[in-house]
């Protein structure tokens, strides 16, 4: 019995050549909604007029305004899944881009194809990624909080301490890393569990649509407001409000959310009448939010309203066997979601697995083990089975620095097992990215001050200056501290 149009899955397909999409088009849109964009503006533009994500997503990597490029791809995979978190990317690749399509994988997508593909084979591929279910990944115990690491245990007391509490919360952490699970476990242990927990992605919506959908409007107030409607903290009353992606909230609705969270008033736009609301805010952002105060986009005041309780999700690659713990967890849900045996790694790649830094944290780590259920249900994955699945290329080994005295034998281990594991090690480009590395960070100390960095790298201020003009990349956004005057 065919499915309603209605009842179709959205899917976005987003490639500038015409060919592909018109094709591609034509051959899925018998079992999907779809949508087509050929660049990341475009993207953007078409999210705004749709009342919900789509599901799916099928991303060329090489998109203009840079083509045959990956960049513009691996801005657009970022931004969508900030966008919705729950979205299933997969990645059109040429053959010889293996390396950006693991990129890729690692940023959130769940797979790749290599073009050309036959659109039939593309079809079975989404529609067994729609099958991937993210309910029940919270199922283990302690509010879904895996692992025995002290980073997770220090997490688990942080939120059993703040849980109860009526102030806001501010949860910091790299992309990937888990931070609505955080916040999910804090509405779960408290006493506003019986409530809704209601979210709201700051990324997700359009600038100009953020303050009507978080306080409401009345009929009449703008163009398409044909009726009154309420909004996230008039609904949220007296429950859980999670904000996420906060240092995407424009700088003008800063004002307003701060009165909210000082006396819980606000105002539907269009209206003057005041009105009240009791929700607990708990904010995340994957930013520096003290850089984005020093840089003018976050208002100081706001932050410190927001961070009366501060939790720090740790990153992946800091919680040793926990790594463990989470493959083992995973590989079960997913082999039995997808009526499989689970795969098996041998000892050389299980090393390989706890020493991989894991980048994209543990939405990187879900989507390999999905992609490893796959292949090889039932089998016992080898090393070099493993790294196809990995973000080689970026594979961060820890080098430690020689302190005073420090034994020379920790930095040759640490460099064996780099060129052991990389499978392209330049030696230049290691040496390059530890030095910058370096002056990153003692520009940060000094709060860009050169002389001082300059002396704390032992080094002349004329050759630090020298360093940091040969690290200027047209194109990329500035990423070094302003180096102050002086």
């Amino acid at each position: 019995m065919k499915h309603a149009e209605a009842a179709k899955p959205d899917l976005l397909i987003v490639d500038d050549d015409p060919l592909i999409t018109d094709t591609l088009n034509f051959v899925l849109s018998r079992d999907f909604s779809v949508y087509v964009a050929d660049s990341r503006t475009q993207v953007k533009s078409l999210l705004r007029q749709l009342d919900q994500p789509p599901q799916l997503a099928l991303i060329d990597l090489g998109l203009p305004p840079t083509p045959h490029h990956p960049d513009e791809g691996f801005r657009l995979i970022s931004e969508l899944i900030a966008h919705s978190p729950g979205i299933k990317i997969v990645v059109l690749s040429g053959q010889s881009d293996e390396t950006n399509a693991r990129h890729a994988r690692t940023l959130g997508a769940i797979d790749f194809v290599a073009k050309p593909c036959e659109p039939e084979t593309l079809k079975g591929l989404l529609l067994r990624a729609l099958e991937i279910s993210d309910a029940e990944l919270g199922a283990a115990a302690d509010g879904g909080l895996m692992g025995k690491s002290l980073l997770i245990e220090k997490l688990r007391q942080q939120i059993s301490q703040f849980a109860n509490a009526p102030f806001p919360v501010l949860i910091e952490g790299e992309s990937g890393s888990g931070k609505e699970l955080v916040a999910q476990s804090l509405h779960r242990m408290s006493q506003r569990a019986s409530r809704p927990f209601l979210a709201l992605n700051c990324a997700a919506i359009s600038p100009n649509l953020v303050e009507p959908t978080l306080f409401g409007y009345v009929k009449g107030s703008f163009t398409g407001a044909t009726t009154s409607r309420a909004g996230y903290f008039e609904d949220a009353k007296d429950s859980t409000l999670f904000l996420d992606e906060i240092g995407e909230l424009p700088l003008e609705l800063q004002a307003k959310l701060l009165r909210v969270l000082e006396n819980g008033e606000f105002q539907r736009v269009g209206e003057t009448q005041s009105r009240v609301s009791n929700a607990r805010v708990v904010a995340a952002t994957n930013r520096d939010m003290r850089q984005e105060i020093r840089a003018g986009r976050f208002r100081a005041d706001l932050y410190h309203r927001l961070s009366v309780f501060t939790i720090n999700v740790p990153a992946l690659r800091d919680l040793g066997e926990d790594k463990r713990a989470l493959l083992d967890h995973y590989r079960e849900f997913y082999a039995r979601q997808a009526r499989v045996d689970p795969f098996e790694l041998d000892a050389s790649a299980l090393d390989v697995w706890l020493d991989y830094s894991f980048p994209g944290n543990v939405r990187e780590l879900r989507n390999i083990v999905i992609r490893l259920t796959t292949k090889f249900s039932g089998q016992r994955v080898s090393v070099e089975q493993l790294q196809s699945e990995l973000d080689m290329e970026n594979l961060d080994i820890e080098l430690p620095g020689l302190a005073a005295g420090q034994d020379f034998k920790s930095v040759l281990e640490a460099a064996k097992r780099h060129l052991q594991l990389q499978k392209s090690f330049n030696l230049d480009h290691t040496i390059a990215q530890w030095e910058r590395g370096y002056v990153e960070a003692a520009l940060m100390i000094t709060q860009g001050n050169l002389t001082q960095a300059a002396k704390l790298l032992g080094i002349h201020r004329t050759t630090l200056y020298s360093r940091m003009q040969g690290y200027a990349n047209p194109g990329e956004d500035a990423k070094m501290p302003r180096p102050a005057s002086k």
